[in-house]
Parts: structure tokens; C-alpha cells; sequence
């Protein structure tokens, strides 16, 4: 959707640039992976705000056990999870939040499945990017819920369904079966996700298409390029699906349904100026069904970049789209019904991010679509980017650029540029 000026100064002013960033950053990148917590994912990560333990809803404390990353089992992480784990601030609740097999199956589960962390053999390569750039210990999911609306907050700063409403869409879309991989404004028409208000409630339900600004109509208005690299068109991971005039727009065509083609386009010198990129199941993270491959098809892409043409005025974000039902010990500050959700991990790659630091400010989603904002010289979305910070505190961009040292992974990009693997879209997000 091509606004107008008129519309984009209704928005909201311009802010201040970040420092430096509109002379040294021309590309940005956002890895968006599945369903982990900085204690689930990053344990032992020195400087890090990460617990070895954590107290259930019996006031029993737990400690922490390794976990492989290819697990066998899933929680939930709906709104009512992310209530009964935060416990008005307590943090206790995590041993309420339901797990299941997969298939349904009896006996996977071990004791306490919830307050797990995966071995750090599994995720090495997210540990040396961390250790080599920046690591948020802050950084928050905006949504308390699960991946349907943290994609729009991705993309947007918010679920809700138009510009003017004060409902956030807060749960997967359901109601018909098997429609989870068919979902947004391809939905079967019965196809419904409750919307929560401001009191908390989700008695109110609507079929999952919304339309209201995004961050790519900002991008489109100031000519800036952009690709949303994802496996599926109408999975809940896509977040563009579920806007109506991206979907049935002409912008449709940034929506790129192969993620391994950003490694085709980095090869090719076509890299956009902003990209999403969302994995396959496989390589997602994602508990239940993921196959280990998370660390190196990130990896993989960090290479890339970085032994190209764009290492030099690039910043990569690495994040995960939420808590996936996994004990985290931080209490995220409440602004409304529905925003904060629980910490997620964030490594900011790029030569001028901060080595070895572990920025300690508070980050959320909104951060991401703020520094993207700033770096364009783009209006705010008035969304959950107007109140976010745009990471100021893990940038220098007055000190010389680093140079890039590779991330070392099992498995390269020519691995995933020559497997062939079957699209796998989420069943339980």
C-alpha cells in the first residue's frame, strides 16, 4: 500500500537518526527463529542474565537440565500459559504450562519439561555469535502469546486488526480443521483467531485479516527495497499473509516462498535493502519436529553476508518469535493486556556491534522496526515502535568496522542451497 504524505506525517514525526547509522547502515536483516528464552537457549553464556533454576507453582525450586535441541516434545504458549507463568510478576507458574508428545504419544516427557536449557554442543554457533557481537538479555517478545501474533508484530508493532482498534489479535486462528497451515486472508471463511481488549478478555473472535500500516509500506513510500523471505504463502509464520493489502496487493511479489533464496540473492549482489527471513520447520528451533539445524542455517546466512559486498554496511538481527512455553526467570514489564511477552534471545550482527557486549537495555520487537525506521529516515508506525528503544547502546559507529571472522557450523550454504527438503509448514505453533 503506496501512502501518502499527508497519511505518513499522521503517523507520526520524524525522529532523531541514530547515531551514525544513516551513514553506515544500508541493509538490514531480520532472523526471525521459533519459540526459546535466553535461559532455554543461551545457558551458561558468560554476562549474560541467565538462571540455573527457578521455583514452580509449589515454591519448589527446580534446577535446570540439558535438553537436545531436536526434542521430542512441545508446550503450549498461548495467552492463558503466558498468564499462568507470569504469575502476576512471580515467575513461578512455568510447571502450569501444559506439554504433549509427538503423535500424542505416552512417556516422552521427562520430569519438569518446562525448565529445560539445550546443550550448548547444539547451539555453538549461536554462542559464538553471541560471544563475538552483541547479545540482548532484555529483549522481549511485545506479544504474550504465540506466533501468529508475534509475526504481525514483526512486521507492524502490532496484531491489531486496523489502524484505530484497541484489539490485539492474541492467539493462533482456528475453527477449522487443519486450517493452521491456511490461515490469514487465505483462511476458509469460517477460519476465526480470538481478539483480546483491554480488560483482558478474548470473548471477541474474527477472521484472521487485518489491514493497518506495516513497516514494508514505509519502506515502499521511501523507495527502499524489501523481501520477506518464508517457506509457506499462507502459514501463521507469514506474517504478510495476514495483512489484506500485501496479500492482494502488488507487494505480494516481495514475498519470496523459498528462504534459501536470500543466499542465492547475497551470491548475486540482489540482496534488498530490508529482509525478513523465516525458516523451515526443520531449521526453525522450534521445539517438537525441529531437526538441529537452526544454528547452522543461521549461521549460514551470517556468512554469507559476511564474506560479501554487504558485510560492511550491515545489521543483522537474530531473534527468536517467542518463549514457546520454556521457564525464563525475568518478569517483563506489563504496558497493557497484551504487551510485554517473556524475555527471547537477541545477537545483533554487524561490523559495528559492540564485541562481547551484553546490552542490558530493555528491548522488545518494536526496537527492531525503530532502528530500521531511523536508519531510512522513516516516520514511526505510532505502533510498538514509538515506544521502543533502536538499540543504540549495541552500536558504535564511530569505531572501525570489524572484520568478519566466520561462524564456525556443521553445516554450510551449500548444504542448504542443495538439499532438498520437503516444506514442513508449523501444526502447533
Amino acid at each position: 500500500m503506496k501512502l501518502a504524505t499527508g497519511t505518513l506525517l499522521l503517523l507520526a514525526t520524524l525522529g532523531a537518526p541514530l547515531a551514525g547509522a544513516q551513514s553506515q547502515i544500508k541493509y538490514v536483516v531480520v532472523i526471525f527463529q521459533e519459540n526459546r528464552t535466553p535461559d532455554n537457549m543461551f545457558h551458561g553464556l558468560p554476562g549474560a542474565d541467565i538462571a540455573n533454576s527457578g521455583f514452580n507453582s509449589k515454591g519448589k525450586l527446580i534446577t535446570l537440565t540439558p535438553e537436545p535441541l531436536a526434542n521430542d516434545y512441545d508446550m503450549d504458549h498461548s495467552h492463558a500459559s503466558f498468564v499462568a507463568m507470569y504469575d502476576n510478576g512471580k515467575m513461578d507458574g512455568a510447571d502450569k504450562i501444559p506439554a504433549g508428545c509427538k503423535g500424542g504419544g505416552n512417556g516422552c516427557l521427562p520430569p519438569n519439561p518446562q525448565f529445560k536449557y539445550v546443550r550448548s554442543s547444539d547451539v555453538a554457533p549461536y554462542l559464538q555469535m553471541a560471544k563475538q557481537y552483541t547479545f540482548a538479555d532484555h529483549m522481549f517478545q511485545t506479544n504474550q502469546g504465540p506466533s501468529f501474533p508475534a509475526h504481525q508484530f514483526i512486521l507492524a508493532g502490532t496484531s491489531a486488526p486496523t489502524a484505530t482498534s484497541d484489539l490485539f489479535a492474541a492467539e493462533e486462528p482456528g475453527g477449522v480443521t487443519g486450517a493452521v497451515n491456511n490461515t490469514g486472508c487465505t483462511a476458509p471463511k469460517k477460519e476465526s483467531v480470538k481478539m483480546i481488549d483491554p480488560s483482558g478478555s478474548e470473548k471477541t473472535k474474527q477472521y484472521p485479516c487485518f489491514d493497518h500500516p506495516t513497516l514494508t509500506d514505509l519502506l515502499d513510500n521511501a523507495g527502499v527495497s524489501w523481501r520477506y523471505y518464508t517457506p509457506s504463502p499462507n502459514s501463521t509464520w507469514t506474517g504478510p499473509n495476514a495483512i489484506s493489502h500485501i496479500r492482494f496487493g502488488s507487494d505480494w511479489n516481495n514475498v519470496i516462498l523459498n528462504p534459501k533464496q536470500i543466499l542465492v540473492d547475497i551470491k548475486k549482489n540482489q540482496l534488498p535493502a530490508v529482509s525478513w527471513v523465516i525458516p523451515t520447520w526443520a531449521a526453525s528451533d522450534h521445539a517438537m519436529g525441529n531437526k538441529g539445524l537452526g544454528p547452522s542455517w543461521v549461521a549460514s546466512i551470517v556468512n554469507s553476508i559476511g564474506h560479501s559486498q554487504y558485510w560492511s554496511s550491515t545489521a543483522i538481527f537474530i531473534t527468536w518469535d517467542d518463549w514457546g512455553g520454556w521457564y525464563d526467570h525475568a518478569a517483563p514489564t506489563i504496558y497493557d493486556s497484551y504487551e510485554y511477552g517473556f524475555r527471547v534471545p537477541l545477537i545483533v550482527v554487524s561490523p559495528y556491534a559492540k564485541t562481547g557486549y551484553v546490552s542490558k537495555a530493555t528491548h522488545d520487537f518494536g526496537s527492531i522496526l525503530k532502528f530500521t525506521e531511523k536508519v531510512y529516515n522513516l516516520p514511526s508506525l505510532g505502533y510498538a515502535d514509538s515506544r521502543a528503544d533502536d538499540f543504540s547502546d549495541c552500536f558504535q559507529f564511530d569505531a572501525k568496522p570489524h572484520e568478519f571472522r566466520t561462524i564456525r557450523a556443521p553445516h554450510d550454504a551449500n548444504y542448504f542451497l542443495h538439499t532438498v527438503e520437503t516444506p514442513g509448514d508449523p501444526d502447533d505453533d
